[in-house]
């Protein structure tokens, strides 16, 4: 699995609507207000994850992590406020996400930023795992397959096998992580909301993502036991 890369998109919120803390009995207990509890600010990203190579010596050759990118477009502000004037740009998330933005975001951010970071002793000939969400793109796809064997490379897109058990390490625990990292600092706008989940990406051990690998491993050893069974 060196040369295979797992694609998935995921909701960050700026703020979990429930959480637990511990307190002494003389601090103040956090308070944070929103404008709804049922509608919390989020943003939908894109994470791209390859598995971590280490030396013999245990020393790290390649972290495996791709890149996590937000699906955003830029607006025109409508009216001035303190933040900003009538008119400047403003970065807003793409509340849905069609196969038109899903096919940007391969084509323009997840490939170059493969051929920026990939090992060079791995094969270049790299396989993009994803589930089968519609707004998907095939390997087919005539705009993918234009810069899929730019600068020696040769990438190919493969779906995950339809009613199985998830196979892609973002969700087997990766994910999971990140959030965890994310929710230690507060945001209170998209801004700082791409700044924490991208800090958390960065900051994030390679060795978490080593284990979601192993972790991977071992659910395919069981699917094997069950003959291809989802039980």
């Amino acid at each position: 699995m060196l040369n295979v890369v797992h694609i998935d998109e995921k909701l960050f919120y700026i703020t979990r609507t429930q959480q637990t803390f511990y307190l002494t009995p003389d601090e103040i207990e956090p308070h944070r207000e929103i404008q709804s509890k049922r509608f919390v600010p989020k943003f939908m990203f894109m994470c791209a994850v390859a598995r971590p190579i280490f030396s013999s010596k245990g020393e790290m050759v390649f972290d495996g992590k791709i890149g996590i990118f937000p699906f955003t477009h830029e607006v025109a502000t409508q009216r001035s406020s303190k933040h900003r004037k009538r008119g400047e740009p403003q970065t807003k998330p793409i509340q849905s996400v069609t196969k038109v933005h899903t096919r940007d975001m391969i084509v323009h951010k997840i490939l170059p930023t493969i051929r920026s970071k990939w090992p060079p002793h791995l094969s270049k000939t790299v396989f993009i795992q994803q589930d089968n969400a519609k707004p998907y793109i095939l390997d087919d796809d005539e705009v993918f397959r234009e810069v899929a064997t730019l600068d020696r490379f040769s990438f190919h897109l493969v779906q995950q096998p339809p009613n199985s058990p998830d196979m892609n390490v973002l969700d087997l625990g990766f994910f999971r992580s990140i959030q965890w990292l994310q929710h230690q600092k507060s945001a209170y706008n998209y801004a700082q909301l791409i700044n924490t989940v991208s800090a958390a990406f960065n900051n994030l051990h390679p060795n978490a993502l080593k284990y979601v690998w192993i972790i991977l491993q071992a659910c395919k050893v069981e699917v094997i036991k069950k003959l291809g069974g989802i039980d």
